[in-house]
């Protein structure tokens, strides 16, 4: 059965976290309706089923793309209407991850042959391609910006890439011994959290890039003890980060990116596939699956 836990914030940042496992009675001067059934559902058949891809994106502009093996397909929610962007060459495919830019016009592929394509959805047309970023597939992206293009392959590299220059390669961040499961630049886009298949969270800060281009981790964080998938930076307060482990793990753990400290965990019950921060709440979404078994979502306050 699922089940909703409401975590409050409080103004003491060694004790930020306060757990009530009763909806209404957490905070009875605030009633909120939360839906138990979706609004609307998508099948999509074809899509990998694999824990490290990262076949899922919704842009800037309502449009929701979507990983099917070797075709990137887009749909926009206001017309609900899909079609296909791209299809890639079957020896390079499948699809490994997808990546909205920030602008809602361009979206970055990672593919099993460790390519990196850019793509212009509005016109259908491909920008460019980035070799060399690594020795197999392209499992995570993130922007910083709308020049920077991060990418983080099995090989357990970090790339920053230029994609304005000709010789993209800018930074490496070198820190997992196996494939970098997600990535996610901070708001301020100083900072960058990497998660890997070795159970490791990595903190990353830009600015302490050296002059060969590499660059040491600001924190590494070692408290899971599965696969780190899920990452989420708070939007309210820039310090507060959060992360969620596979299926041995089960928790979120909230911690501070200024001194490394994890500051709560929470037993999810399942493996935890995705984080999400609600900008108008005070409030964290998770989703997860028991086992390949069951999916689940939960609220976090």
């Amino acid at each position: 059965m699922n089940r909703t836990l409401i975590l409050f914030f409080r103004n003491n940042p060694s004790i930020p976290l306060q757990i009530d496992h009763h909806l209404h009675e957490a905070n009875p001067r605030r009633r909120r309706y939360i839906p138990q059934k979706s609004n609307n559902s998508l099948s999509i058949p074809g899509i990998e089923d694999d824990y490290y891809f990262n076949s899922l994106d919704w842009g800037s502009k309502n449009v929701l793309a979507i990983a099917l093996e070797d075709t990137v397909h887009l749909r926009d929610a206001s017309s609900d209407d899909p079609y296909a962007l791209v299809t890639v060459d079957e020896e390079n495919g499948p699809v490994t991850s997808i990546k909205w830019a920030l602008d809602g016009c361009r979206i970055t592929i990672g593919l099993n042959n460790s390519d990196v394509q850019l793509w212009d959805s509005t016109t259908n047309k491909l920008l460019n391609t980035l070799r060399g970023c690594h020795s197999s597939y392209v499992g995570a992206l993130d922007w910083n910006n709308n020049d920077i293009l991060t990418t983080g392959g099995m090989d357990g590299n970090i790339v920053n890439n230029d994609i304005r220059m000709r010789y993209h390669i800018v930074e490496i961040y070198r820190g997992h011994s196996q494939m970098v499961c997600g990535l996610r630049w901070s708001p301020s886009g100083r900072k960058l959290a990497s998660e890997g298949s070795d159970n490791l969270l990595h903190i990353w800060d830009r600015s302490m890039a050296s002059s060969n281009s590499q660059t040491q981790w600001l924190h590494r964080l070692q408290d899971h003890i599965d696969a780190v998938k899920a990452l989420a930076w708070c939007p309210f307060q820039e310090n507060l980060f959060a992360s969620g482990g596979g299926l041995s793990d089960r928790c979120i753990k909230f911690w501070s990116t200024n001194t490394g400290v994890c500051l709560n965990s929470v037993d999810t019950g399942s493996q935890v596939c995705s984080l999400l921060w609600n900008r108008n709440e005070r409030e964290l979404l998770s989703s997860g699956t028991n086992g390949g078994k069951r999916f689940q979502v939960n609220s976090w306050y």
